[in-house]
């Protein structure tokens, strides 16, 4: 396309691109978005250095003005979106791409694949985080999932309100806290349990969490409490009927004199599996497989179109998949007690703000350049957080449920003439 573009003279016309998902996930009453500053700062890296030049000459995928091009790209445009932390519906504009034909083009696969997966893991956490309550959940995902998106996954889970990771590298990178424990292979290691538990306190003192369940689980916890005395930190129960485990579990901690050691359950938890623990005494959840895979929906499915072009709205009207032509403006309605009730999205111009609306969207790049570029990664992934945190509390109730429904609230579509 840019080739092509370039030879005919249309590559240099401006254009505007648009970010947003046509729908949710089955069932999913609301969308998280996740990845805006991890994306931010990968286009402003995105460039074509002689590796990548050489490689396409090699295979003669572009011509020799193409590549040219390539050699002085760096991204000059504009980029307004939803801040990150912030929840979107369906036909959201949570991104929009302003600048030539060639310069946004080229930025689809880089904008889709970050906001997809990041946005996907951010939407299922947040309802871990809602279905947990009070109770922390740490992500401990690495496992399931590319080496490098364990990164990513850790950063958005947390994003959403997980308390912790177990990912080393996502905590040296973003400052998130860490946390784990030992796997049933460290007691398996040992000759016996008692072996294996005062090892670890060796190590990591009596405030560390002990896997009490490789062998019978109530002499574990005999065991762990008989080692490491009623100060242990934390017990860990990985497999079984966790919900009647922890009720027996808290009853013989409690009768041992070990009444402040916490319970720590894991074991393939989804959103559901958590909502279903809410009256056992159980202290956090370490949630792995299905919060670094979305929860059953991997992708946010948000797609990158184009909808104007030298200042006029274009649109396609493909079967099933018709785009809306023109830029577009959102804001959010709230009743009285600053609970959201609806998402206006206008076309043309912004559309008039009523007392409780709150626009939605935020300069992310100007001229290709932060019009903010304060803060550490770590300082902009706090307020991020935080922001997330707000939002939430304008979540109606009733949005919070896990059972299948509609969005929370309804999208209005207006045409605003200039």
């Amino acid at each position: 396309m840019l080739a092509a573009a370039l030879k005919d003279g249309t590559a240099h016309r401006p254009c505007v691109f648009e970010v947003f998902a046509r729908q949710l996930p089955p069932g999913r009453r609301y969308g998280v978005v996740a990845g805006t500053e991890r994306l931010i700062d990968a286009i402003e890296a995105f460039q074509f250095g002689e590796e990548e030049l050489a490689e396409l000459r090699a295979k003669e995928v572009v011509d020799a003005d193409t590549l040219e091009w390539l050699a002085g790209y760096a991204f000059s445009g504009d980029i307004d979106g939803y801040a990150e932390g912030e929840l979107y519906f369906p036909g959201s504009p949570v991104l929009t791409v302003g600048g030539s034909f060639a310069e946004t083009v080229l930025l689809e696969t880089l904008i889709l694949s970050v906001l997809n997966h990041d946005s996907a893991i951010a939407s299922a956490a947040a309802r871990m985080v809602g279905a947990a309550g009070e109770r922390p959940c740490i992500e401990m995902g690495s496992r399931r999932t590319h080496e490098q998106a364990a990164v990513a996954a850790a950063r958005a889970a947390y994003l959403a309100g997980f308390s912790a990771t177990s990912n080393l590298a996502a905590g040296a990178r973003y400052g998130l806290p860490t946390a784990g424990t030992s796997a049933h292979a460290f007691t398996l290691l040992h000759d016996d349990e008692e072996t294996a538990f005062a090892a670890q306190i060796a190590a990591a003192g009596a405030n560390t969490t002990l896997l009490v369940d490789t062998y019978d689980v109530m002499e574990g916890i005999r065991k762990a409490v008989g080692v490491a005395g009623p100060e242990l930190g934390a017990i860990r129960l990985d497999s079984g009927d966790l919900g009647s485990l922890a009720a027996q579990a808290r009853e013989l901690l409690d009768s041992l004199g070990a009444r402040d050691t916490r319970i720590v359950v894991t074991s393939d938890l989804d959103e559901h599996a958590i909502a279903a623990l809410a009256v056992a005494p159980v202290d956090s959840y370490g949630v792995g497989t299905s919060v670094v895979t979305g929860s059953g929906a991997p992708t946010a499915g948000m797609v990158y179109k184009l909808v104007e072009v030298d200042g006029r709205p274009v649109a396609k009207a493909s079967p099933g998949k018709p785009s809306r032509g023109g830029r577009k403006y959102a804001l959010r309605r709230h009743d009285q007690v600053g609970l959201m009730t609806m998402e206006v999205v206008s076309s043309g111009m912004p559309a008039e703000a009523c007392e409780g609306d709150r626009p939605l969207q935020i300069p992310l790049l100007v001229d290709g350049r932060r019009p903010d570029s304060t803060g550490r990664p770590q300082h902009r992934l706090g307020r991020a957080r935080e922001h997330h945190r707000r939002v939430m509390a304008s979540l109606p109730g009733f949005g919070r449920q896990l059972s299948r429904g509609e969005p929370v609230i309804a999208t209005e579509f207006a045409l605003i003439p200039d």
